[in-house]
């Protein structure tokens, strides 16, 4: 009986994914549009930042929408397809649960961020619009 609640709900991701997807291409936020060099100093400060996701988990689409509304740069590294990038979640952050967003300070220390709420919030408490 599992193998086939399994294969139902792996069908399902497969055929509500790239509606997912697509909903959120026709109805994607618009960025603040910052003065060049306030962009640019974000840019610097959201360097240090990557994002693990999933590119079809909703919680993850909610995290990059949050991104592309502030206008961030991050990078987005897919921990569903790419190996190496899962195996670095589970080594640095603990767990294989995205998103997760890897904050590395100035002086190369780690901090693993998990849930998108607490990411989303993170992110607008640093390059929200005052």
């Amino acid at each position: 009986m599992k193998p086939l609640i399994r294969l139902f709900f792996k069908t399902l991701r497969a055929v509500l994914g790239p509606l997912m997807l697509l909903g959120n291409w026709l109805t994607r936020p618009k960025g603040i549009v910052r003065p060049a060099a306030g962009q640019a100093a974000v840019d610097a400060r959201t360097r240090n930042l990557t994002l693990y996701h999933f590119p079809t988990c909703p919680f993850c689409l909610k995290t990059r929408r949050t991104m592309r509304r502030l206008s961030l740069d991050i990078e987005l590294r897919d921990a569903r397809q790419d190996e190496a990038h899962r195996a670095a979640l589970i080594a640095g952050g603990g767990k294989p649960q995205v998103p997760c967003l890897l904050i590395t300070d100035a002086d190369g220390k780690q901090a693993w961020l998990y849930e998108s709420d607490a990411i989303n919030g993170y992110l607008h408490r640093e390059f929200g619009a005052a």
